[in-house]
């Protein structure tokens, strides 16, 4: 069943290891909104070889940030797609208030979900991921025990460290985390605790987009 919520876009943000990629594809589901995420729509720019996906390119080649006006356009492109027309699901977007204002210039937001989730929690689900080389296959060392003929060959992403997530989660909370009192102060912001398991975090998500499909 797919719930039909009033207004346009959605947006789904939280800390890195929240489980927003977990999370969009049920929400995508619920409510018929294509799922995108910035780095999706500048991959899918640079393979197409757009005028702005070249443009994009030469920042990403020479390591630096994408600006923002070039993110727009990618934003204002997915937004004149058939599939968009009640709306896209923003995955991890906006970062910043800035964003955010320019968001506002391109499609209506009707409601924003904040994955809510402790730093040490964090810490604790992404240095404990192991890969497995030879699969693919992740496994955590708490959470998903990989079976014990093949532990001695897993590996450990050089991202995944303790000192790395900190800092990630340092500028999480300087870049992102204010968009909670911007959206808040919209009457939009709900925020869910995703510190739970993944049926129960999705169950939160259910309940409140079954609500306001009937509001």
């Amino acid at each position: 069943m797919v719930f039909v919520i009033k207004g346009k876009s959605i947006i789904l943000f939280g800390p890195p290891g929240a489980g927003k990629g977990t999370q969009s594809g049920l929400i995508s589901t619920m409510t018929g909104k294509p799922q995108v995420s910035t780095g999706d729509m500048l991959r899918e720019a640079v393979t197409d070889g757009s005028e702005v996906g070249r443009e994009a390119k030469s920042y990403m080649d020479r390591g630096l940030l994408v600006p923002d006006e070039i993110i727009m356009q990618l934003i204002k492109m997915r937004l004149s797609r058939d599939d968009a027309m009640g709306g896209l699901l923003f995955d991890g977007f906006p970062r910043t208030i800035p964003q955010a204002m320019a968001l506002e210039t391109l499609t209506d937001v009707s409601m924003v979900i904040s994955l809510v989730v402790g730093d040490d929690e964090i810490v604790s689900r992404i240095t404990g991921r192991r890969t497995d080389p030879e699969t693919g296959e992740i496994y955590h060392l708490e959470y998903k025990p990989a079976p014990q003929h093949i532990r001695g060959r897993l590996l450990q992403r050089d991202d995944d460290t303790e000192d790395t997530v900190r800092n990630r989660l340092s500028t999480f909370h300087k870049q992102t985390a204010p968009l909670s009192d911007f959206y808040r102060e919209k009457g939009i912001l709900i925020e869910i605790d995703g510190s739970g398991d993944i049926k129960q975090v999705s169950s939160s998500i259910e309940a409140i987009i079954d609500a306001k499909s009937g509001e």
